[in-house]
């Protein structure tokens, strides 16, 4: 019944399949309109954006391991470290 669909997503212009599975999924959920955006963009507004669709408040901070700026999404405290996305991926791994 469905088929592989290919489709320009409208942010980035790159091309994406809406696949049969995925056309199956947004009918059995009552979904009436197709993804106008492709998986990667789709993911990076949702995490741009908080419970409430506003956008997420970013605060400047700056890292304890390189004394670089740090951009976060919550109030730095000055008792408590914050890093840099770098630096804390070195830390994490």
């Amino acid at each position: 019944m469905y088929q592989d669909k290919t489709m320009t997503c409208r942010d980035c212009s790159n091309e994406f399949v809406f696949t049969a599975g995925e056309q199956e999924f947004y009918a059995s959920k009552g979904f009436e309109n197709e993804p106008s955006r492709c998986p990667e963009c789709r993911a990076a507004r949702k995490q741009s954006r908080n419970a409430y669709g506003q956008p997420r408040q970013m605060f400047t901070a700056t890292c304890t391991t390189c004394g670089n700026e740090a951009e976060v999404p919550f109030k730095p405290h000055p008792d408590k470290p914050v890093y840099c996305r770098d630096c804390y991926q070195a830390k994490s791994e």
